[in-house]
């Protein structure tokens, strides 16, 4: 039977979502990969295991989150019943909705009949009575932005959400159904986006700012570019790599001599501070304060730990950020 390590919160980090109550560790677990019916569940037992002993509470999920569509849901539901779900209160469990997830015209997007079924749906997957934090995974240019933000917030008060959240909106957009979640008083709380070193759209569209002036959290993904800031690609392409194994998100295009000439230079610099470059990846992200949570994937435990490893140097003074800058030009 598994019990919890019981130093597990001593060195995580916890900052508030938003103006809400809730807090999420600065370091979050993400099954968007090596969570699917085509891996080791073992491995998978190991992983959240590891996450949840070094502090890691909030894992989050999506209804598409595969392959197949729905297998990370399920996996994590047996993972609760074999090891998590004792300590289920100590836990924050998102999960999403607004990919294509099952034929016809009712599995998509945005509605009130989609997000209402597809949270059913997941709750029956990974056997939960009602998840911490349910978002809309992408903005849907057909349907009414009125009936989207209606069906989340009557998901909260039926009691299957405790939160609502986005994901991939975009300033604007966030602005606009954050107005609407104002007006009848939907606990909304979070957008979830793309970040990193190589993808600083949040900061040019303003929505960094905006989250932290207006009371909303950032959860940002991809904060290791699928790989590209860690020293994995530095020579040559590794045979078991996602490049390799999965060519859908990382591609080998994407190892220009420019991108490679970047990733020396930050490494380097990485390894003056004392950290793998992808603990320095990690910790620029959270270096203003706005930053809710950086959302990592691992295909093994010690990625994990490796990760969590970035909290003992979190700060960048201003010569450290100049010279980021400049690498990045």
């Amino acid at each position: 039977m598994y019990l919890a390590e019981k130093t597990r919160y001593d060195k995580m980090r916890y900052n508030r979502c938003g103006a809400s109550g809730l807090k999420l560790p600065a370091v979050s677990l993400g099954l968007w990969h090596n969570f699917g019916s085509n891996g080791n569940f073992e491995n998978m037992r190991e992983m959240c295991r590891t996450a949840f002993d070094n502090g890691i509470t909030h894992f989050d999920l999506a209804n598409n989150y595969g392959p197949v569509p729905g297998a990370a849901e399920e996996n994590f539901g047996r993972i609760l019943k074999k090891d998590l779900g004792t300590y289920r209160d100590e836990l924050v469990i998102s999960t999403k909705a607004g990919y294509d997830m099952w034929p016809g015209p009712y599995g998509n997007w945005g509605s009130r009949k989609y997000l209402v079924a597809s949270l059913d749906q997941s709750l029956g997957r990974m056997g939960l009575e009602y998840v911490d934090i349910y978002y809309h995974h992408r903005p849907d240019p057909e349907t009414p932005l009125e009936e989207t933000a209606g069906a989340l917030d009557s998901i909260v008060r039926s009691g299957k959400a405790l939160y609502v959240g986005i994901s991939n909106y975009d300033k604007e957009q966030t602005m606009a159904i954050a107005a609407l979640f104002r007006k009848m008083g939907t606990p909304f709380i979070i957008n979830q986006r793309r970040y990193s070193l190589f993808d600083r759209g949040i900061e040019r569209d303003g929505l960094k700012d905006y989250g932290a002036k207006n009371g909303i959290g950032i959860i940002t993904f991809c904060p290791l570019a699928q790989g590209l800031l860690t020293d994995r690609y530095l020579n040559g392409i590794p045979e078991d790599s996602r490049i390799r194994t999965d060519g859908r998100f990382l591609k080998e295009t994407a190892l220009q001599e420019e991108t490679l000439r970047k990733v020396r230079a930050l490494g380097e610099m990485a390894k003056e501070r004392g950290q793998t470059l992808a603990q320095m990846a990690l910790a620029w992200i959270l270096r203003d304060g706005d930053i809710t949570s950086v959302l990592i994937g691992a295909s093994k435990a010690s990625q994990i730990l490796d990760n969590v490893g970035m909290l003992s140097g979190l700060g960048f003074d201003a010569a450290e950020r100049e010279r980021i800058e400049r690498i990045l030009e």
